[in-house]
């Protein structure tokens, strides 16, 4: 019995040592066929006490898949590269266009408008959410936003 209690006890204390997020409106964006790359975008929300942090992504879609944000210099829109998305405890971080995103880099497949793809979130907790995500055009929900070339994009 006493070896019942502990084992029910240390799966109580290690289910809520996991922290809970929920992937809210997950979407990858259409790209023109033989574009090499695209991205994914959603709403996280950390439903815990304890920090978490989204630490890779996979899709067989891509050759690789990474975690990026956007940076502005000298009026420039740059992208670059991060090692994690962090989500404090009961936060909600948003990936969006011109913002944090999951970057499909090497693309084995066109991503055109109304195809579902699959796309896996790896968690710092140990945990992973399998998602199947559909295929938007989001081009003209991006607004003004200023390129990587410096030329703006204009929204009619």
């Amino acid at each position: 019995m006493k070896k019942l209690i502990t084992l029910v006890a240390a799966l109580t204390l290690s289910a809520s040592a996991f922290a809970e997020v929920k992937v809210d409106h997950p979407y990858a964006r259409a790209v023109p066929p033989g574009q090499p790359n695209s991205a994914a975008f959603m709403t996280l929300t950390n439903n815990s006490d304890t920090e978490i942090s989204l630490v890779s992504a996979s899709s067989s879609v891509a050759k690789v898949a990474e975690l990026h944000t956007h940076t502005q210099e000298n009026g420039v829109m740059k992208m670059r590269r991060i090692p994690e998305i962090t989500l404090q405890a009961n936060e909600q971080v948003e990936l969006k266009p011109g913002g944090l995103h999951v970057m499909l880099i090497g693309l084995k497949q066109n991503l055109a408008k109304d195809q579902t793809i699959d796309l896996t979130l790896n968690f710092s907790d140990g945990s992973s959410e399998k998602l199947d995500i559909k295929v938007m055009d989001v081009m003209s929900g991006m607004g003004n936003m200023q390129m990587h070339n410096g030329m703006k994009k204009q929204t009619p």
